[in-house]
């Protein structure tokens, strides 16, 4: 089905990008977005992030990320300034680190301090507003820098130490604040 929309948007509009977050890429969290162009100030983006690795001392920041977005541009899409709403989603495994997470936790655990001394494992869901901009570098290449702000939900079990811990509760918590931050290399067809 996705396939069949972006061949749609693709005949009709004609403009396919790829790119990569160098901030989600600094974060050891490879990822690959497409955007399409599906209308004269309107585009679909879609982004994938997975980060699979434990590092020293047991720490893990283990997610996988999925996030949709539609952006509408104040002139021509693929450049300037847009604005865009966004959904979240994607599962998540984090235990003794520090996560640098900018925002408001309420109704459950601050997993910003909380991921310090517990793991935590679960899934999360949520949704935002975004504001970017994109520089065209040359005929094909693009410089994408983008911030968004919203509302997320998590579920988790809370263990006791990184690795082997007992699992110690079971629950949920909310989250108000930065939900993406980006600056994207990207490729446009």
């Amino acid at each position: 089905m996705l396939l069949a929309a972006i061949s749609t948007a693709l005949s009709a509009h004609g403009q396919l990008a790829v790119k990569t977050n160098l901030l989600y890429d600094a974060t050891t969290t490879p990822n690959l977005g497409a955007e399409v162009r599906v209308g004269p100030h309107s585009t679909i983006n879609l982004v994938y992030g997975l980060n699979a690795w434990s590092f020293k001392g047991d720490a893990k920041v283990k997610h996988w990320l999925l996030m949709p977005e539609y952006r509408w541009w104040t002139c021509t899409p693929f450049s300037g300034h847009f604005i865009g709403v966004h959904l979240l989603g994607g599962q998540m495994n984090a235990g003794h680190v520090n996560l640098p997470i900018p925002g408001f936790w309420f109704g459950g655990d601050n997993l910003t301090t909380g991921a310090r001394d517990h793991r935590y494992q679960g899934g999360y869901a949520g949704a935002g507003l975004t504001y970017g901009y994109q520089y065209p570098l040359s005929e094909h290449w693009n410089l994408e820098a983008e911030i968004g702000a919203g509302y997320g939900h998590v579920w988790y079990d809370k263990f006791q130490c990184g690795h082997c811990g007992e699992k110690l509760s079971k629950g949920g918590t909310n989250y108000v604040g930065i939900t993406k931050i980006g600056l994207s290399l990207m490729y446009i067809f």
